[in-house]
């Protein structure tokens, strides 16, 4: 099996050291999301990010043959742990289904974005 990488038009643009999103097989692996809008800036509210992000996520999933549904695992990486009860409050609208998660604070991230989601999911049928 070979990885084949997906490429997205709708989502935050890449650069060429990496790819959105792989399928492998049945799985499908997406590189972290920030909370940027896909033409490139950055929401200022917290909340408002953590939709981005989720919402990238989404648009990914779709490219590459998948859903928000068939999402297995969320790792999620903010930099102030006193953001996780808004990011808690929005995530459940997104995984109602509950799946595995991992939520950890870091320093930074790129574009100063307070959160980067990413996930790993079933390809689709």
């Amino acid at each position: 099996m070979i990885p084949q990488p997906i490429t997205v038009t709708d989502a935050p643009p890449v650069n060429n050291t990496y790819s959105q999103a792989v399928r492998l097989g049945g799985v499908i692996y997406l590189s972290g999301q920030l909370g940027v809008r896909p033409d490139g800036t950055l929401p200022s509210e917290f909340r408002a990010q953590v939709r981005q992000a989720l919402d990238n996520v989404a648009t990914v999933l779709k490219a590459a043959g998948s859903s928000l549904a068939l999402v297995a695992k969320v790792n999620i990486y903010i930099t102030d742990f006193a953001l996780l009860r808004e990011m808690n409050e929005v995530y459940p609208e997104y995984f109602p289904h509950r799946p595995a998660k991992t939520t950890v604070q870091i320093a930074r991230l790129d574009k100063s974005a307070q959160i980067e989601v990413e996930v790993v999911a079933a390809a689709g049928a």
